[in-house]
């Protein structure tokens, strides 16, 4: 072999080395940018808490760059004001804060200027005379993401390869930082609802403590009345009006001879289930029991049509009679069932709340008044032995519908007119 031709293999094999030095270079390159981002991307994925990523990110990017001091913001560009900020290896000084000194890093439009003309702010050198490269990255329409680092310790410089893999790490930054501040929105969504179910549950045991009341105080108060207060926008108890309707009163016959015979708390259950039942039958003919008295009961027949009204009330009233039949055999000790004596009268009545004042306050009743109810209460207490009576006027409006007999015209107590009485058969 010539020595021209070792001459050139000498040069073949130099060349491959210098190829094979240079592959190593960027093997090592590779390798060490993936080691990078392994590291900075496991701390700052480790976390959901803004700070704690800049923190982990500050760390991991100034270890690996063996770098002391440096510092990462974000910063809002509408605000102009830094929203987070981490530093290491930079202290505040008496006069100054660090951050105050990174505020004039966003100019008048919220943008970052440069940190030669930074420096130039008097007493802020100080705090940046170490720092060697910015990095500004945006990270949002409404963020900036700043990286700031010193001089690496080993005294080179920064090349264009280590900031093309910073700004790879400012990306996943980005990406933690977006993936936090999602879980932040999420966690205050899910205490905004929880507060919202707590007001809702406090809300609901407020509704089912009305509801409760409600129900209760349904039992003392009529029907129609509860469902007048229920249509008013403003809760006021309605007045007195004038309305044309039927009343029914009804008592038991010979009440006080039974309890006399049979004892008040035995009486008292078989009136009560008598009751019980006569009032679901007068609610099913559109009836309102709006008094009751011991033996009697007071029923206003208020639907808008006054035949209605008059129909339902003598309806009501079979009913009733038929019911007690079938009650006393629930009672062994009625050898026959009960004489409920009813009297309707039919007209133009007083319908509303009364209100009385004394010494003692204000009450409040709910009742029908005028001549109409006075004589609808003394036909119950002309009827005997079980009796339906009716007026004229009550008669008029049913006639045709039920079978009636004239009972001739009675003089009723404080009523001044004799009243012509019609039974019902």
């Amino acid at each position: 072999m010539s020595e021209e031709d070792l001459q050139g293999q000498l040069e073949q094999l130099i060349a491959s080395l210098k190829q094979a030095e240079e592959v190593r270079a960027e093997l090592d390159r590779r390798i060490f940018h993936l080691k990078t981002l392994y590291d900075v991307s496991k701390d700052i994925y480790g976390s959901v808490e803004t700070p704690t990523i800049l923190k982990n990110f500050l760390l991991m990017s100034m270890g690996n760059f063996g770098v002391d001091t440096g510092f990462v913001l974000l910063a809002n560009v509408n605000s102009m004001k830094i929203e987070e900020l981490n530093q290491l290896g930079i202290q505040d000084s008496d006069s100054y804060s660090f951050r105050e000194v990174c505020q004039h890093l966003l100019n008048e439009n919220g943008f970052y200027q440069s940190l030669t003309k930074l420096r130039s702010i008097s007493d802020s050198n100080s705090f940046l005379s170490p720092i060697t490269l910015t990095l500004p990255f945006v990270l949002d329409d409404n963020t900036l993401v700043l990286l700031a680092l010193g001089s690496k310790l080993a005294g080179d410089g920064y090349s264009q390869d280590d900031k093309e893999l910073l700004y790879t790490l400012l990306n996943n930054l980005a990406v933690a930082v977006k993936n936090a501040r999602s879980f932040e929105e999420i966690q205050r969504l899910n205490q905004d609802l929880e507060a919202r179910n707590t007001e809702l549950k406090s809300s609901i045991r407020k509704i089912e403590l009305l509801e409760s009341i409600k129900a209760n105080l349904k039992k003392f108060v009529p029907a129609t009345l509860s469902q007048l207060i229920e249509k008013s926008p403003s809760g006021e108890v309605p007045q007195l009006e004038e309305r044309h309707l039927s009343v029914l009163f009804l008592d038991i016959e010979g009440y006080t001879g039974l309890c006399e015979r049979l004892g008040y708390t035995l009486v008292h259950e078989i009136i009560e289930k008598h009751f019980s039942v006569f009032v679901e039958t007068i609610f099913a003919h559109k009836g309102d029991v709006n008094e009751t008295a011991g033996d009697a009961l007071m029923v206003l027949f208020m639907s808008d049509d006054e035949q209605t009204n008059a129909a339902n009330a003598v309806r009501a009233a079979l009913s009733i009679k038929q019911s007690s039949v079938k009650i006393k055999d629930q009672f062994s000790i009625l050898y026959r069932p009960l004489d409920i004596n009813i009297g309707i009268n039919s007209g133009s009545v007083l319908v509303g709340a009364a209100k009385f004042e004394s010494i003692a306050g204000s009450r409040w009743t709910y009742t029908a008044r005028g001549s109409v109810v006075n004589v609808a209460a003394r036909l119950g207490a002309l009827a005997t032995r079980g009796s339906i009576f009716l007026s004229k006027d009550t008669a008029e409006l049913v006639a045709g519908l039920f079978p009636l007999i004239p009972r001739g015209k009675h003089k009723l107590k404080n009523v001044s007119e004799e009243v012509e009485v019609f039974e019902v058969l």
